[in-house]
């Protein structure tokens, strides 16, 4: 089709009544045509506020698709900076669900059971290493209210609160003797997810799809299921691709409504208009991306926008939970009367959904803080854990019984612990020195308790994980080397883990 005629519509928009005619672009003040006839030349700024701005949410690969556009030779990798990637290794995993527990679950309530932490309960803690964050409400001793019993053939003890996890724990690798470098909220939240306290540099589920891309280009390759009430405490930094191409940054779905905003046509947008108005949107970007390789916003932008083209007719079906069996509903807690489980329940089914459709990366936030407890520690655990427990443990269960386990990693973590003592009168500080996590399929070990702390449930006293560490055995899992996944940042290689400062290393004990 001559470029002349695919524009003929949006000139007429453009340009106003005068222009209610078939129109010689060459003629047109608003353009000025390059001494190539099949290209053109225009400040891209100019034109998109010209137009309106509604064209800048339209997906341009669709149209391509539907008309023959190819794409320019030159530009192969840097408009599909998302193609499937070999792996350094045979890996034991493609996908990852992360089940982050926003502001630091209590570890001895829930996965350390420490006795004598109860025996001396109300006593004054016996040493002088202790770290407090709040220390004007520093107490004594606080034991947990809840009983501990042994589950599975492997005999993992966990808490009266975690019914469903307790039935998978022959599928999970517990790890006990976690550590971290920082005990506020911000700093401990950037090194869980990007391997430092640093603002601004990328997120290890970027790297990952940096790594490996992704087979399913119809689909984002890292979503983020976050709380319909809200977003969690740092924001979307805690799925920023940083300093990587932002293509790889993580992409928000609504549990709720329609997943994402904009998504569809305006039902009131013919057919042949929306063609016409891709069609020229694409030649405006290539062009302005030819000029400028190097802005990998407008390379993001551009393939943001052929996504939501594929995404129309995908997404709806990978979301579809009215597909899903009555007893599939009914094992994640759908029919939950409580309503925040039936919602965590909804969010944990569309994570195994999009895994299942081939998505690389999920992960599903709380609103603000909520594990935070500064103060009824005790109550806020009982709904804390009827909201997540049941959704969690069935999203495993669901992941074995459908073959997807052994190839999906499921992390469920915080960003650190909480202290033996008492802050005020019944609640528990921070704590960076030790605390817990599961893991569970992508080749981690199976009814697998690694690591101790100390008698109080305080510090990590056998077998330490560093969150360091922790990264690089997951990249390890999904096939990657921590130390040779690098890219070029500041006038050197950087890497997720940066183990010439932190001596990461892979924790062999925890994969199979």
């Amino acid at each position: 089709m001559p470029l002349e005629s695919l524009l003929q519509p949006v000139l007429r928009v453009i340009c106003g009544q005068s222009c209610q005619r078939e129109y010689d672009m060459r003629q047109c003040p608003r353009f000025t045509m390059s001494r190539n006839p099949n290209e053109f030349e225009m400040n891209r700024r100019s034109f998109l506020g010209l137009a309106g701005g509604g064209l800048g949410s339209l997906a341009l690969a669709h149209l391509r698709e539907l008309e023959g556009f190819a794409l320019p030779a030159n530009l192969g990798n840097a408009v599909n900076p998302l193609a499937p990637k070999t792996p350094h290794f045979a890996p034991r995993a493609k996908a990852v669900i992360c089940l982050f527990q926003n502001g630091g679950p209590s570890q001895m309530d829930l996965f350390d059971p420490k006795p004598e932490l109860n025996k001396r309960a109300g006593q004054d803690y016996p040493r002088n290493d202790l770290e407090i964050h709040f220390d004007k409400q520093a107490g004594k001793l606080l034991q947990s209210p809840f009983k501990f019993s042994k589950s599975g053939q492997s005999g993992t003890e966990l808490s009266e609160l975690l019914p469903h996890t307790a039935a998978i724990t022959d599928q999970m690798t517990l790890v006990r003797s976690m550590t971290t470098d920082s005990v506020d909220h911000e700093s401990a939240l950037r090194i869980i997810h990007s391997g430092k306290f640093q603002a601004g540099r990328p997120t290890w589920g970027s790297w990952v799809l940096y790594g490996l891309g992704t087979e399913r280009q119809e689909l984002p390759a890292y979503v983020v299921l976050a709380d319909p009430g809200g977003l969690p405490i740092d924001g979307i930094r805690n799925w920023s691709s940083g300093w990587l191409p932002a293509i790889y940054q993580g992409t928000q779905i609504r549990s709720s409504g329609s997943p994402m905003f904009n998504l569809a046509t305006p039902s009131d947008v013919p057919a042949g208009a929306r063609a016409n108005q891709l069609s020229l949107l694409e030649k405006l970007n290539r062009a302005h991306l030819r000029e400028h390789p190097e802005n990998t916003e407008l390379q993001a932008r551009i393939n943001n926008y052929e996504l939501a083209a594929r995404m129309q007719t995908s997404v709806t079906d990978a979301l579809d939970l009215g597909l899903e069996s009555e007893e599939t509903r009914k094992l994640y807690g759908l029919d939950h009367a409580h309503k925040a489980t039936a919602n965590y329940a909804k969010r944990c089914l569309m994570a195994r959904r999009l895994v299942e459709k081939g998505v690389r990366f999920v992960q599903i936030y709380l609103q603000g803080q909520p594990w935070d407890t500064h103060d009824k520690n005790a109550e806020k655990l009982k709904d804390l854990c009827l909201m997540t427990d049941q959704p969690s443990a069935a999203l495993v269960m669901d992941l074995k019984r459908r073959g997807l386990l052994d190839s999906t990693i499921v992390i469920w973590s915080g960003e650190f612990g909480r202290l033996p003592i008492s802050q005020g009168k019944d609640g528990r500080d921070h704590n960076r020195h030790g605390f817990s996590l599961w893991l569970a399929g992508g080749g981690f070990k199976q009814g697998y308790v690694h690591g101790t702390t100390d008698d109080f449930g305080y510090k990590a006293a056998q077998d330490p994980v560093r969150v360091y560490d922790l990264h690089a055995t997951l990249l390890r899992a999904l096939g990657l080397d921590h130390n040779r996944l690098t890219y070029p940042h500041e006038g050197r290689d950087d890497t997720l883990t940066d183990s010439v400062v932190t001596n990461a290393r892979v924790v062999p004990e925890l994969l199979v």
